[in-house]
């Protein structure tokens, strides 16, 4: 594995505007000197729910797609953005994973947040997503994904667990919280990248996005404004630990459905 200088991007994300929310995301992203992985927020170019009506939205996933692709080529950088897309007639928040060479995976939201309302305008994803970059193994996650600890079990063909988000403000202990426990029950890095600001329904979001090594020990710790920082994700950072505490040789065989 190489060492990757990433970088949290934390903005106050603009309201239902896709167009203005690429713009000011790429003039964020140019305020790192250099990186080999930008991170960005969960649906960063609309906010949470912020989307329109499926045919009104279609072109303009797709759209955002091609920004993400587009970033990645120019900087020479993976960059890795939460997106409300359509396909087949179904909407998806989708998480994009864009490296230089023009190649992206993604990953469909499992678990929809029923609670906001996400259920009655979105379809879930089926399947778990890792992807490997630069000697890295990458487990794609969304938001509330981080409340379902089997679903996020690492079965040891990951080292860094992603969770680009929309976390409110009244939860944000529990945010923090169990960010620190995927990291130490996973032997794994586990990055949190969330936004700040009042969206357009009037919810508050903390910040806070949050870098832990694989024994639960912080990276980085962001404010409640916005922000863009990084820090180097070091291979020893996980492969020490396993070395060390091969605990996960002794984790529950399962099969998650």
């Amino acid at each position: 594995m190489d060492a990757l200088k990433t970088v949290l991007i934390q903005p106050d994300t603009r309201w239902a505007d896709r167009g203005a929310n690429r713009e000011h995301l790429s003039s964020l992203m140019d305020r790192a000197d250099s990186a080999d992985l930008f991170i960005l927020p969960e649906t960063c170019t609309t906010g949470f729910l912020g989307d329109l009506s499926p045919d009104a939205e279609r072109e303009q996933g797709a759209a955002d797609v091609d920004w993400v692709i587009a970033e990645s080529k120019r900087r020479g950088s993976a960059v890795v953005a939460g997106i409300a897309v359509v396909e087949g007639g179904q909407r998806f928040n989708r998480l994009v994973f864009a490296t230089p060479d023009g190649r992206t995976t993604h990953y469909d939201k499992r678990h929809l947040f029923g609670y906001g309302g996400e259920g009655d305008r979105y379809s879930a994803g089926d399947r778990r997503v890792r992807v490997g970059w630069r000697g890295w193994r990458f487990d794609l996650q969304i938001c509330y994904d981080l409340r379902f600890p089997v679903w996020c079990r690492n079965d040891d063909a990951f080292d860094v667990q992603l969770f680009p988000a929309n976390w409110p403000s009244p939860r944000v202990e529990a945010w923090r919280t169990l960010l620190k426990a995927r990291a130490i029950e996973n032997q794994a890095v586990v990055i949190g990248v969330n936004r700040c600001g009042t969206d357009g329904k009037g919810v508050e979001y903390p910040g806070s996005s949050r870098a832990f090594d694989a024994l639960g020990a912080p990276l980085l710790e962001l404010g409640d404004a916005e922000e863009v920082s990084g820090f180097v994700l070091d291979p020893a950072s996980v492969r020490t630990v396993r070395e060390r505490f091969p605990f996960l040789a002794d984790r529950d065989g399962f099969r998650v459905e």
